[in-house]
């Protein structure tokens, strides 16, 4: 359900817009991220299922290792064009050739501070160096965007300068680049309306203002048809502007298509696993609590009308709409869940049961699913017998090689496996896993250590989420030993998973 448009809107829904993905190069200079060729193709085929138009695999100046990268994703033959980042230096172009790239976003000082203080040349002679490399470059049968470096703090006329220079030159467009997030929707408005006039524009922003979206937004109504974005807004310092949130914008708000809208949160994921950055719980469109109704009001509305308090639905992005359990719980929101795990409870019970979901929130915790289920049950007096229960567990660390042991009960048998992995955790896990055999074929979708408190008696909760047969819970433990922790709460999780199968159990695997 998008806005409602009016003819005067600043981007018409008639309007062509791409969007150039350049996680692999500027997301890569978030602090702490590093991708390994595997990891680049990985997300590069993610970004071409989600028809990325243009794919800046990375700089190919950077070293042998990053070379091997990028030649990696351009034997992919994408439909997206891929293209190495180069400074304003032949040998960089040389060195982008060498990886068969189809482009490149050649960067060059457009501001007095980068031309005379970073660089040490003058205005005259970097027109003169930025057509020599245009030229080069063209000559060399490459696609060549130029980027004028720190151009919301350029002199516009030196800008404009600089930009026509290189289109004349025979570049195939350049680019207006917020290089640290410093200016707003005017200036970016007045810039990209002038570099329009000579040719095709983008627009590169940074969000250190928080202007990212906003800045893009204003690039494209004054005609830019290109914007650089990056997969979870990764980038340095406050990060590039997000991907996802141009693509919805746009779509929502203007009713222009940039992207298969549905791959988007698979994206996301696939480029937090591969970073190791975690997505922000309320981050717009891709995080956790995006489609997450906890209020009462909310929850009652939501659950009446799906758009009550949603801009658009959760598929749209390839997302789900979930209800969360705590303080602001109502009513509807507890008989929602409970019909979920198909629990019945007649009304007076869920009042009872949203009261004492109320008070659990109140004390500061966050209410699981298996907490709702313990306090049906005891409501309800609907006694559950465990389908799994742990009855042992010894984890060890020193050597060379983390195993562990495992007691379960299961079903009333006693089950012992033993596993090994990359920590006591990992261990842990396989033998439980070896231990219950084709019974755990869930999915541990997430995996949270959620509090550590202080000292040496320290204490640490960790959460999981398990999915199995399109349902999933949710539950927490805390202990002072994270592996126990770790697998209580996996545990727990199958047990109430299985507990819902009515399939009677089977043995163990051989």
């Amino acid at each position: 359900m998008p806005v409602t448009h009016s003819a005067e809107q600043t981007i018409p829904s008639d309007r062509t817009v791409r969007l150039l993905d350049t996680t692999l190069r500027d997301g890569e200079q978030a602090p702490g991220v590093s991708l390994s060729p595997d990891e680049k193709v990985e997300i590069a085929n993610a970004l071409e299922r989600a028809g990325v138009s243009v794919i800046e695999a990375g700089s190919a100046c950077t070293g042998a290792g990053e070379r091997q990268a990028i030649s990696r994703v351009t034997d992919l033959d994408l439909d997206a064009r891929v293209t190495s980042f180069c400074r304003g230096i032949q040998t960089d172009i040389d060195l982008a050739l060498d990886c068969d790239v189809d482009g490149i976003h050649l960067v060059v000082p457009s501001s007095d501070r980068h031309v005379e203080d970073k660089v040490g040349t003058s205005r005259e002679d970097n027109l003169e160096k930025t057509a020599e490399l245009v030229e080069y470059a063209t000559a060399h049968d490459l696609w060549v965007e130029v980027i004028g470096e720190d151009g919301s703090r350029a002199d516009l006329d030196y800008l404009e300068e600089l930009m026509g220079t290189s289109l004349n030159a025979g570049a195939d467009r350049v680019c207006f680049a917020d290089t640290v997030g410093h200016t707003g929707p005017e200036r970016t408005a007045e810039a990209v309306s002038r570099l329009a006039e000579l040719g095709p524009v983008s627009a590169h922003t940074h969000d250190d203002l928080g202007l990212g979206v906003a800045n893009a937004l204003s690039a494209i109504a004054a005609g830019a048809d290109l914007v650089h974005c990056t997969v979870n807004g990764l980038g340095e310092r406050a990060g590039n502007v997000a991907l996802e949130e141009v693509a919805i914008a746009l779509s929502h708000v203007y009713d222009v298509e940039t992207l298969e809208l549905t791959e988007l949160y698979g994206l996301a994921q696939t480029v937090s696993r591969a970073t190791g950055v975690q997505l922000p719980p309320n981050k717009a469109v891709i995080g956790e609590n995006a489609f997450t109704h906890e209020s009462g009001i909310h929850t009652d509305g939501t659950l009446k009308d799906d758009k009550m308090y949603e801009p658009y639905a959760p598929e749209t992005v390839g997302r789900e709409r979930r209800l969360a359990l705590g303080k602001h719980t109502g009513r509807a929101g507890v008989k929602a869940t409970l019909e979920e795990h198909g629990v019945e409870a007649n009304s007076d019970e869920i009042a009872t049961i949203a009261t004492r979901v109320t008070e659990l929130g109140d004390r500061g915790r966050r209410v699981t699913d298996a907490d709702l289920l313990a306090i049906a049950e005891d409501v309800t007096g609907d006694d559950r017998d465990r389908v799994v229960e742990l009855l042992d567990l010894t984890a060890t660390s020193g050597g060379a090689v983390p195993t562990a042991s495992i007691r379960l009960s299961v079903g009333g048998e006693e089950r012992v496996a033993s596993g090994t992995g990359s920590g006591p955790v990992d261990a842990a896990v396989s033998a439980v896993r070896e231990a219950l055999g084709s019974m755990a074929d869930a999915e541990l979708e997430s995996y949270h250590v959620d509090a550590v408190t202080g000292g040496t008696d320290a204490v640490v909760t960790v959460e999981v989420t398990m999915v199995r047969n399109d349902r999933s819970v949710t539950v927490a433990r805390s202990e002072a030993d994270i592996t126990r922790a770790s697998v209580e709460a996996m545990v727990d999780a199958l047990d109430r998973l299985l507990a819902s199968d009515e399939q009677p159990l089977t043995p163990a695997d051989d």
